[in-house]
């Protein structure tokens, strides 16, 4: 396995640690300010309802968290020697897959059928 990938994947794993942290405050925030709210914003004029932002940060919160879980299984594989290969099938995942995606678990084919 080459040092480089290694070095992404950990860089992307620090890059993904410190959105999920700026996130974390920012879900921490809409909380406090919903709590200094009446319950219905529902029909608030000025626009979004901080319901609404919640879910949203929320959300964009939890794609961090699964990218990270991911980072973390890619970085196993690399430890256990299975990096590369694809979960499903066992072939070799395209290099170029793997360059768009480090932490990708299944070759373009397998994930294709998986759809």
């Amino acid at each position: 396995m080459a040092d480089s990938t290694v070095e992404r994947l950990r860089a992307e794993r620090r890059d993904t640690v410190a959105q999920i942290d700026t996130l974390s405050q920012v879900v921490d925030g809409i909380v406090t300010a919903q709590t200094g709210t009446a319950t219905d914003d529902e029909h608030d004029p000025e626009g979004q309802t901080i319901a609404y932002e919640r879910a949203q940060a929320g959300a964009i919160l939890q794609r961090a968290r699964d990218r990270l879980a991911a980072i973390d299984r890619a970085l196993e594989r690399v430890a256990d020697d299975s990096y590369g290969r694809c979960e499903r099938c066992g072939q070799p995942i395209d290099p170029e897959r793997l360059a768009a995606l480090p932490a990708t678990r299944t070759c373009i084919t397998c994930a294709a059928a998986k759809r």
